[in-house]
C-alpha cells in the first residue's frame, strides 16, 4: 500500500523563492534579530534544538506583521530550506555550544555556503573554526552584534569579519538590518580571520570603562553633593543633551527615574534595592588580558573589571568596613566637601568627559596594536563610524573620534589630536578637583583617578622610569640607555656604591 501524497503547499508559498539566510539559536538575541532581519523585508528559516523557541518565534513574527519567517524543529529540513550559496547564522552561547551547533548543522552544508557566529566568541576561536570550515569548502565569519535584545531587534551595530565572499553573500541584508545613521548603516567588513571578534571585544572593553565612570560620577554627585535619586535623573538627563550624549547616559537617567515595583516593597527607587554586586561575562577580562600582551597601556578598563571583582566581595567590604571602623575609621566620607551642587555637577561632568576620553584612547590603541601584530589593517575611523548607531557604547563624540581618524590614521593616541587636547586642557582643572575631593572624602573612583594618570603619565616628557631602569640593572643586570648617548651600558652599581661608601668612611 502506497502512502498518501503529501499535500499540495499553499499557492503563496510555492511562488516564494527559499530564503537565503537561516538563523540558529533563537535566545532573546537569535529571536530578535530574525524579525528584524524579516522585517527589512528578507525572508527568514529559523531553528533552535528546544521547539519551543521556535513555536514562540514564529508566534512573534505573526503578531508582530505576518513577517516572513519560516520555522523548522529539525536541522537537515533547516538548512535545506535555504537557496544556495546558504548562509547560516548562529546566535548561540559561545564555546562548546557554537561547535556542537555547527557539528549538527554542517553535515548539509554544501561548499560555497557560509557559517556566521554572531556571539561574543574568543577570536581565536572563530580563527580555528575557518580553518576547519575552509577544509570543507564552507566560508565563516565571526561577527560582533552590540545593542542588546532593543539593539537586535531595531537595528544593532555589527562587526563581521573573517571571509569577505561570505559577507558580500549578505552584505545587503545586514546593512539593511543594522542601525542606521546618517553616515550610513552601521555595519562594515573588519577585515580578514577573527577581527570582528576581537573588535567586539575591545568594544566590550571600553564599555567595561564607560559604565564604571558613570558610576563613580553617580557615586559623587550623591555623596559629596548629596544629590536625590530625583536630581541625578535630571542631571544626566541634561548631559545627554550636550556633549556627553549616549546611549548609557541616557538610560541611566532612566534608571534614577523607576521606583520599586515589587508588590510589599518599602517603596522607594528601585536603583536603591539593587545588591551592590556587579555581574560579568568575560569579554572585559580578555580586553586588559590583551591589552596586557601587547604591553598597551589601559589602566580605565583595567580599574573597571578589578571594580567588579571588588564589588563581588561583598561580605568581605562589609567585614573590612567594620573592622577598620573599630580603629578609628568611620564608614562614611572622611571629610565633609562644601561645594555649591551646580558647581559639583559640572565639575563632575568635565571629569566624566575627560575620563572617557581616555577610556576610548586605550580601547583605540589597543585595536591598532592588535591589527599590526595580526596584519588585519583596522580602519579606526571606520570602527567609530559603525558604533555610532545601534551599540551599547554609541555617543555623540564617537563622530568626533571619527573624524580625527579620518585626518590622521596614524594618530598616536586621541589625547593628542588637537580637537581632544584642547578639550583636555580646558576640562583638567575640574577633572583633578574631582579626583582630590574624591580622595579627601574616601570615595573610590578607580576608573577616573586611572584616567586622570594616565593622562598625566601619557604628557610627561621625563618620567622616574629611569629609577627603575637602574634597579633592573642592579638585581639582573638588564642594562639600560643613556640619554647622552646611544648603546646599551651595564653598571656594577653595589661595588661602586660601596666604595663610595667606604670613601666617606675614611
Amino acid at each position: 500500500m502506497t502512502s498518501p501524497a503529501p499535500a499540495p503547499p499553499a499557492a503563496a508559498a510555492a511562488q516564494s523563492p527559499p530564503p537565503r539566510i537561516g538563523l540558529a539559536g533563537l535566545a532573546t538575541m537569535g529571536q530578535n534579530l530574525a524579525l528584524n532581519i524579516a522585517e527589512k523585508g528578507f525572508p527568514i528559516s529559523v531553528y533552535n534544538r528546544t521547539a519551543a523557541k521556535v513555536d514562540s518565534t514564529l508566534s512573534r513574527a505573526a503578531a508582530e506583521g505576518a513577517l516572513p519567517v519560516l520555522g523548522h524543529r529539525d536541522p537537515r529540513d533547516f538548512v535545506l530550506s535555504l537557496a544556495r550559496p546558504r548562509t547560516v547564522v548562529l546566535l548561540v552561547q559561545a564555546g562548546p555550544a557554537v561547535d556542537a551547533t555547527i557539528d549538527a548543522l554542517s553535515p548539509y552544508l554544501d561548499a560555497g555556503d557560509a557559517i556566521v557566529d554572531g556571539g561574543n566568541e574568543w577570536y581565536q576561536n572563530t580563527e580555528r573554526r575557518i580553518e576547519q570550515a575552509a577544509s570543507r569548502g564552507i566560508l565563516y565569519l565571526g561577527m560582533g552584534v552590540s545593542g542588546g535584545e532593543e539593539g537586535a531587534r531595531n537595528g544593532p551595530s555589527l562587526m563581521p569579519g573573517g571571509d569577505f565572499q561570505a559577507y558580500s553573500n549578505i552584505k545587503d541584508i545586514l546593512e539593511k538590518a543594522a542601525a542606521q545613521t546618517e553616515d550610513g548603516p552601521c555595519v562594515t567588513f573588519v577585515g580578514p580571520g577573527g577581527a570582528g571578534n576581537f573588535v567586539k571585544m575591545v568594544h566590550n572593553g571600553i564599555e567595561y570603562g564607560d559604565m564604571q565612570l558613570i558610576a563613580e560620577a553617580y557615586d559623587v554627585l550623591h555623596r559629596v553633593g548629596g544629590l536625590s535619586n530625583s536630581e541625578i535623573a535630571d542631571v544626566f538627563a541634561e548631559w545627554n543633551k550636550g556633549e556627553l550624549e549616549s546611549f548609557l547616559v541616557e538610560i541611566t537617567a532612566d534608571i534614577f527615574t523607576v521606583a520599586d515595583p515589587l508588590e510589599g516593597s518599602t517603596g522607594g527607587a528601585l536603583v536603591d534595592k539593587i545588591l551592590d554586586k556587579t555581574g560579568m561575562k568575560g569579554t572585559g577580562k580578555w580586553t586588559v588580558q590583551q591589552a596586557a600582551e601587547l604591553a598597551v597601556a589601559a589602566p580605565t578598563i583595567a580599574a573597571s573589571l578589578d571594580g567588579r571583582y571588588l564589588s563581588g566581595l561583598k561580605d568581605e567590604r562589609v567585614a573590612a568596613a567594620s573592622v577598620l571602623e573599630e580603629e578609628g575609621m568611620p564608614v562614611g566620607l572622611l571629610e565633609k566637601i562644601n561645594v555649591d551642587k551646580k558647581v559639583l555637577v559640572d565639575r563632575v561632568r568635565q571629569a566624566l568627559y575627560s575620563s572617557k576620553v581616555c577610556s576610548y584612547a586605550q580601547g583605540m590603541n589597543l585595536l591598532r596594536a592588535k591589527s599590526v601584530e595580526q596584519g588585519w589593517n583596522l580602519n579606526l575611523a571606520e570602527l567609530s563610524r559603525i558604533w555610532k548607531g545601534g551599540c551599547i557604547i554609541r555617543a555623540r563624540f564617537l563622530d568626533r573620534i571619527k573624524k580625527a581618524y579620518d585626518r590622521n590614521p596614524e594618530l598616536a593616541n586621541l589625547i593628542v589630536d588637537r580637537e581632544f587636547a584642547r578639550e583636555m586642557v580646558q576640562r583638567q582643572g575640574a577633572w583633578r578637583w574631582v579626583v582630590a575631593r574624591a580622595v579627601e572624602a574616601g570615595i573610590s573612583t578607580p576608573g577616573m583617578s586611572a584616567s586622570l594618570s594616565y593622562f598625566d603619565t601619557y604628557r610627561c616628557n621625563r618620567l622616574p622610569a629611569n629609577l627603575i631602569q637602574a634597579q633592573r640593572d642592579l638585581f639582573g643586570a638588564h642594562t639600560y640607555e643613556r640619554i647622552d648617548r646611544p648603546g646599551s651600558f651595564h653598571t656594577e652599581w653595589t661595588k661602586l656604591a660601596r666604595e663610595v661608601s667606604c670613601a666617606v668612611c675614611t
